[in-house]
């Protein structure tokens, strides 16, 4: 069960009401990181008629794309490649990037056991890759477009034990990086991607087992995470929007609500160069989507 302050699907996209929207696989414990912002937005947005503030959250990234198309959520806070494909599927915008902990830029890096002979992404064909999971985009969406660029062809697998076509690049969901690592330790897998940042933590990658490893490939960099608006929500509301995100960060009154909202340190216009990102993450979404799932 949803907590009751929660917004059912009905209560929505209603005047003077501004929902944010998430996909969740733990709606309450979400629910908590993401009210303080939106207490902090509402009051300031009086001015363009919002005068309450409800959460939603979905399922899934097809769920969600139902909300936006009919106008029930207005903003959602998202991974780069779930919020392209929210764009591809809904017709969502981006609205700003959001730095997390200090990062506003990330990429995926794969890895192979360093006694493994691999030296390339052409090498993998025949062999298998451990992904994290579909809404990943270090770790799924990035890497899927690197091999599908390089001329590879993925297959997806039943688990770690079973073998790809000889022509094909098998991968599997590990879930976690810690089961991304142990498995390429273990030969489950052949290799396995992470973020940049989960390769520098040892808490996702053991010096213990990374001492086994060496990097085969980086993917381009890609923003860390968006904010994403419906694609008709209204211009003066978008805007007041943007400006209240873009302030928080010196505001000493959103703090605490900015590192509530997964550690969000400040959030930053959409320039070229992640423009550039963006769009040609969003292609490889499509590609993604019709090559490979």
């Amino acid at each position: 069960m949803f907590p009751a302050s929660i917004a059912p699907a009905s209560a929505a996209g209603e005047d003077r009401i501004l929902v944010l929207g998430r996909i969740s696989d733990d709606p309450r414990a979400h629910y908590e990181q993401l009210k303080p912002l939106l207490d902090y937005v509402v009051p300031r947005m009086r001015d363009v008629g919002i005068t309450e503030g409800r959460i939603l959250m979905a399922r899934d990234a097809q769920q969600m794309t139902s909300y936006l198309r009919r106008g029930r959520v207005d903003w959602v806070t998202e991974t780069a490649g779930t919020g392209m494909r929210l764009q591809e599927r809904a017709g969502a915008r981006p609205l700003l990037l959001t730095e997390r902990g200090g990062v506003s830029r990330y990429h995926g890096v794969f890895f192979v056991r360093r006694d493994s002979g691999l030296e390339r992404l052409g090498d993998l064909k025949g062999r298998t890759v451990a992904f994290q999971n579909t809404a990943s985009t270090s770790a799924y969406f990035a890497p899927s477009v690197a091999l599908l660029d390089a001329g590879q062809r993925l297959e997806i697998l039943l688990s770690p034990m079973d073998r790809p076509a000889p022509e094909s690049v098998g991968y599997v969901f590990a879930r976690s990086e810690l089961n991304i690592a142990a498995w390429v330790h273990k030969r489950l897998v052949d290799a396995g991607v992470v973020s940049n940042l989960d390769w520098e933590d040892v808490r996702r990658m053991p010096p213990a087992f990374r001492r086994d490893f060496r990097v085969i490939h980086e993917t381009q960099d890609f923003p860390r995470a968006l904010e994403m608006v419906r694609g008709d929500l209204e211009p003066k509301v978008e805007a007041r929007l943007r400006e209240v995100l873009l302030e928080a960060a010196n505001d000493p009154a959103a703090r605490e609500a900015l590192n509530t909202f997964f550690r969000t340190t400040r959030f930053l216009p959409v320039d070229p160069e992640s423009q550039q990102a963006l769009d040609h993450l969003r292609r490889g979404v499509a590609r993604v989507r019709e090559q490979v799932e």
